[in-house]
């Protein structure tokens, strides 16, 4: 059965319901059956036919209930059925009609909101930020108290008197409300004052093309059913706003906690995770993200502090880091052809349970082959309450610790020191941080790469306006090089400068 209709009529939700309890009992059935039938075969008893325990023999494991196994044999028919309106393969075009999205409550709803607009971005409609411009308005919905309905309430009266004053050589003004609220109240919502031409669930947004299509021959439409699986788990959100400095990355949908004040259960269903994949999949894209704009903007430093701990896979599966020394040099070598000459910093712990002489060449391997830029290094200490503390043997000597310790120190400020001298005569811009710790007649600042510059403290040039000066903390000053060390850098400062003007700002 498959037509226009089969996800837009309430009454379809309501003898669904009826039809999963029935296959729900009968499942719980023939569990029950299948379990007093394995007692019975355990015990050697006579009773089950040989039929029946051949068909026992046969049926499915306990591989077959689980999402990612491959089942030797196929229970369920292969079928011709087309599959629901929210899978088409080729969903109704957008025709860059643009849409407006205001998001309510949780945060949630913003990923929700996220994952809406990438949708309809990959069906062809536009986003736009100004309500007079939408030829569609959707209102991701809160649940969770009564005032957060009577907001939306008051918004939909404001969005149905915009949409009457539309002129009429436009196409009508589609109003949709999405979320929680969708699913709570969706009778109500399509009947009141008839304000809403489209209403979806949390678990319906794939449908989302499908319904604008219909609402635009002068329909209303609905779907709010909702999924035992993670709907989006191969979606990838389109974050709304490109001047935040957060982002959220929706980890499972929905709640099995039933708390006896809480809607949440039944305007999201039942609790599902994504698959890790597409979570780490989310995650490395956000990454890069960042990556990339540490790339393109002078105004943020070009470092990034990647704690290891250890070089050894073995002592960090012992610290419970939950990465492995090739996983951590593979980042590096990302991070490295993201950001060309990013400095790097880390921590390291030297003396871990457990650690043997071969797990701390490891280390030592590893200062070698990445050659941080910074580098902070210390001998373990066992901390009461910690897991080591509970399971693990502080069984390192305090010499051996310090003697491996000794040997880190030495080996990172040769590398350190390797790398910092390829600065030396070159100019760079520093950003001016006040006197340096060591020398009143000094002052001290950090370069692109967070590494500190030393330079006298002397009158210079202000390249605007060519008047001396003496430099001020946050002022920038162009330093050429002249000296390094495995901490510092020292040089000759030449002008006072500005980000705008040393990397040609438009």
């Amino acid at each position: 059965m498959r037509s226009g209709s089969f996800f837009d009529t309430m009454a379809f939700g309501k003898s669904l319901k009826t039809v999963l309890r029935v296959v729900l009992q009968q499942h719980k059935w023939a569990l029950r059956t299948r379990d007093i039938a394995c007692r019975h075969l355990s015990k050697g008893m006579p009773e089950v036919p040989v039929m029946f325990r051949s068909k026992l023999e046969d049926g499915p494991s306990f591989q077959d209930f689980l999402r990612n196994s491959s089942p030797t044999t196929n229970y369920l028919p292969q079928t011709d059925e087309d599959p629901p309106p929210y899978l088409e393969n080729n969903p109704p075009a957008g025709d860059s009609q643009k849409v407006y999205l205001e998001t309510y409550g949780c945060q949630m709803n913003v990923s929700d909101a996220e994952i809406a607009w990438a949708i309809l971005k990959e069906s062809g409609y536009r986003r736009t930020y100004t309500l007079a411009e939408a030829d569609v308005v959707l209102l991701v919905t809160c649940s969770i108290r009564e005032k957060a309905e009577q907001t939306v309430w008051n918004r939909l009266h404001d969005v149905a008197a915009l949409k009457r004053k539309r002129c009429s050589s436009q196409l009508p003004l589609r109003i949709g409300i999405l979320g929680c609220m969708a699913e709570r109240l969706k009778e109500e919502i399509l009947e009141r004052e008839k304000l809403v031409d489209v209403v979806a669930g949390p678990d319906a947004y794939r449908d989302l093309p499908r319904l604008l299509s219909v609402a635009e021959s002068g329909q209303q439409a609905a779907n709010v059913l909702l999924s035992m699986d993670e709907t989006y788990a191969d979606i990838m959100p389109v974050h709304l706003t490109s001047n935040t400095t957060s982002a959220f990355v929706s980890i499972m949908r929905g709640c099995d906690n039933m708390c006896t004040y809480c809607i949440v259960p039944f305007t999201r269903g039942r609790e599902r995770s994504r698959p890790i994949s597409s979570i780490l999949q989310e995650v490395r894209m956000l990454s890069d993200k960042v990556l990339q704009l540490i790339q393109e903007r002078h105004n943020i430093c070009k470092q990034i502090h990647l704690p290891v701990q250890s070089g050894s896979s073995r002592v960090l599966q012992a610290m419970g880091r939950g990465y492995t020394r090739e996983t951590y040099l593979e980042l590096v070598q990302h991070v490295r052809e993201y950001i060309p000459g990013v400095s790097l910093s880390s921590d390291f712990i030297a003396g871990f349970c457990g650690e043997t002489e071969d797990d701390h060449q490891q280390t030592v391997s590893l200062l070698r082959t990445v050659r941080y830029n910074i580098g902070f290094l210390f001998a373990y200490s066992m901390r009461a309450k910690t897991r080591a503390y509970h399971r693990l043997e502080d069984d390192v000597l305090p010499e051996v610790k310090h003697r491996r310790l000794d040997q880190l120190v030495t080996v990172f400020r040769e590398e350190a020191s390797e790398v910092n001298r390829k600065a030396v005569g070159i100019t760079q811009l520093v950003l001016v941080e006040g006197p340096s710790k060591r020398s009143l007649s000094d002052l001290a600042g950090r370069n692109d790469g967070n590494v500190k510059v030393i330079f006298p403290d002397i009158e210079v040039e202000d390249e605007h306006s060519g008047v001396a000066c003496r430099a001020r903390p946050g002022d920038y000053l162009l330093v050429k090089i002249t000296r390094s060390s495995s901490q510092s850098l020292r040089g000759v400062p030449l002008h006072r400068s500005s980000l705008r003007k040393s990397y040609g700002y438009r």
